[in-house]
């Protein structure tokens, strides 16, 4: 094989393992890494060439749903089909990605890097940034705020049923449902209680066990 069919090949082989990986820790983030191993049908010792352990391979996880995520929020502030129709659209394809699945289930189970917290910080302001601009243009209701959204979004992600895709068409439908409920509205009643804080979102990263 040659230099760059060796590279293809690991480069299949490693999107095997971490398909394996997202599916194996949105079931139970418990689960050993030999469960990983075991679902992508590779040995373990082909997982740890790539991967030291489990922290990095949950962080790789991290990483990439942060990746989608940022690249969604950038393609929706540049989009061409409004403000409000952009802002839609991310929402679908942030669903459609099922990136809030990672983040639902991924929190607190390993120990975030310096890339991850750059990430998260790029993230949030481009979300702000897409969230701001779309209620400032009067589109969402004024009493809804970014980490709403991102709560209904983790909420979507448990809808879990007989296979991925009647979890994905679940999803969607839902999703709509939600988006009408966003939309500003004279006829909207008050919502109720307070909005999740910056801080309550921060600390459901801090490794479990650990201190502040």
């Amino acid at each position: 094989m040659t230099l760059d069919g060796r590279k293809r090949q690991a480069a299949a082989n490693d999107e095997i393992i971490r398909q394996a990986a997202r599916e194996v820790f949105v079931e139970n983030p418990e689960a050993p890494i030999a469960k990983v191993a075991e679902r992508a049908g590779v040995g373990i010792s082909a997982l740890y060439r790539r991967y030291a352990g489990k922290d990095a391979l949950l962080g790789a996880l991290c990483a990439e749903g942060q990746q989608a995520y940022i690249e969604e929020a950038t393609r929706a502030l540049n989009s061409q089909d409004g403000v409000w129709g952009a802002y839609v659209q991310f929402l679908r394809s942030i669903v459609a990605r099922d990136t809030h699945s990672l983040s639902n289930r991924l929190a607190g189970t390993f120990t975030p890097t310096k890339d991850h917290l750059r990430d998260a910080a790029e993230l949030d302001r481009l979300g702000r940034e897409l969230f701001d601009r779309t209620q400032t243009a009067g589109f969402l209701r004024p009493d809804v705020t970014f980490l709403d959204v991102g709560c209904l979004l983790e909420s979507l992600a448990s809808v879990r049923m007989s296979t991925p895709e009647r979890n994905a068409e679940l999803r969607q439908r839902l999703l709509g449902v939600i988006i009408d409920g966003l939309r500003a509205d004279p006829a909207n009643e008050p919502l109720e209680g307070k909005p999740p804080t910056s801080i309550e979102q921060e600390s459901r990263w801090i490794p479990r066990g650990a201190t502040r």
